[in-house]
Parts: structure tokens; sequence; C-alpha cells
């Protein structure tokens, strides 16, 4: 593929995977494909669960500003903040070198950065850690101890992050969600997801005393084992953190496009 296709990619399997998420939340989500906007938006306090991403390919300075005030007035409409993902090698050149000024006229400002990847990756061996067992989620106990891994990960609020996870069915049934065990304690967390004809890895999160030994990597490689071997896909797809960008290149997933992520000014 190419960087642009990669990109485009990128922004497609974040669509379709939050597209799911957020009805699983609320029925009445606001899921909509606008021209240039897909808007993914459950309204509820956990952020991440409220999303917007601009579709448009290869973007002029023009039209990148035209959709960045779209997507604010859209922002502000709502009760509960969310990001604007912004999927920079959409943009040309010239768009990129005025996002940043384009950005602070619409009202949004730069939160923090990700890194789209992905990977003709599967199958991949089953993983083994010696600190570790396997056990998928499958219940709101699950669901509740995977939240929570999410919080202490991330700094949201407790509240927050089960709010955004227990009572799931889509959790429970169609994603391949797994926790990592040291003994009876859960310490770290992934799930891929099929994601139109991709495996879609997401919510990887290490509890931060038990980090740097292995676990996310761990727990992420049988999160796409089972999902592989339940659905036969070969490529995967993710959205990196700068936490989780290095581990992610030993699995071999390759680094695409940069991504940026947007908040409202205060």
């Amino acid at each position: 593929m190419t960087g642009l296709t990669e990109s485009i990619e990128s922004a497609q399997q974040l669509a379709v995977a939050w597209r799911a998420l957020v009805l699983d939340r609320d029925a009445d989500a606001d899921v909509r494909d606008l021209p240039g906007i897909a808007v993914r938006w459950a309204d509820r306090p956990f952020p991440f669960y409220n999303c917007l991403t601009l579709t448009d390919s290869g973007a002029g300075p023009g039209l990148l500003a035209q959709r960045l005030g779209q997507a604010a007035d859209i922002m502000r409409a709502k009760k509960h903040p969310g990001f604007l993902w912004l999927f920079e090698d959409l943009l040309d050149d010239e768009a990129r070198t005025a996002l940043t000024t384009a950005a602070e006229q619409a009202g949004l400002q730069y939160a923090f950065p990700g890194t789209g990847m992905a990977g003709d990756l599967l199958p991949i061996p089953d993983p083994v850690h010696p600190d570790l067992t396997f056990v998928r989620v499958r219940t709101d106990e699950h669901l509740r101890a995977y939240a929570d891994l999410q919080a202490r990960a991330y700094g949201f609020p407790l509240e927050q992050c089960r709010d955004s996870l227990v009572g799931s069915a889509h959790w429970k049934s169609t994603m391949y969600a797994y926790l990592g065990m040291r003994g009876d304690v859960p310490v770290a967390c992934a799930a891929t997801v099929e994601a139109e004809g991709r495996l879609f890895v997401a919510f990887v999160a290490t509890d931060p005393q038990w980090q740097r030994r292995g676990y996310g990597e761990a727990v992420t490689r049988k999160a796409l084992y089972e999902g592989a071997r339940a659905t036969g896909l070969t490529r995967a797809t993710l959205h990196a953190t700068v936490a989780g960008a290095p581990v992610y290149p030993r699995i071999g997933f390759k680094p695409n496009t940069p991504i940026g992520f947007y908040h409202l000014m205060e």
C-alpha cells in the first residue's frame, strides 16, 4: 500500500470500529458520515467514545479550514467533550503547513499525538508469557477489571471508564478482548475486533506498576492470535499512543500516518 492508501485505511478503520462501539453504548448515538467528516459520538463521559475524523483525501488548506470549522461546531453542540482525530497524511503539503493555525482559528487545541499502524502479520503464534495467564472478557466483572486498567493506565476517572464498558454486549461477544492475569490480579488488557476485512486492535493498557515487563505486548499478541484464529483475517491495524508506539513494531506493525488529537479550546 502507498502512504496515502494506508492513511485512508487508517481513518476508515476508526470509522468502522467506532460505529459499533458507540452504538453499543447508545442506540441513539450520533453516527453520521457527512461530506468530509465521520461522526462517531456517543455523548458519554468517556471522551474516547466521542469522536470525529476528517475523511477528505488530499485536502488543501481551504478545505481543511472549512472542515475544522464544521467539526468544531459539531463538538460545541454536544454535552460531553471528545476528540477530533486528524490523520495528517490525508492532507496535502500546504494543508499540513497550515494545520496549526487553521485549528486555532476553528477553536481547536492540539491535545496529544498518535500514529496509525498496520501490517499483514497474521497469523501469529499463540503467545506465552511466564508471568501471565489470559482470560477472555465474558462478564461484567471482566469488563470492570478492563475498565479499571484503562483508568489507571491513562489517568481517566474510574467511573468514566466503567461507564464505557460495563454492561456491553458488544465487548462480551463480538470483540476478542483479553485480560492478562498475574495470578488473580489483572495487570494488562487488549482487544481486537473485525473491521472491514482487518483485525483492529484497540484499548491496550498495562497497570503502571506492572509496566516494562512485556505484559502489554503479550496480551496484544493474545488478542491478535484469537481474533485471527476466529476470523481467518491476515491484516491488522491500530492507532498507537506514544507509550504504545515502540511495542507494536515488535509484533510486525509498521507506522504509517501521524494522528493529531484535538479538543475544543477551553
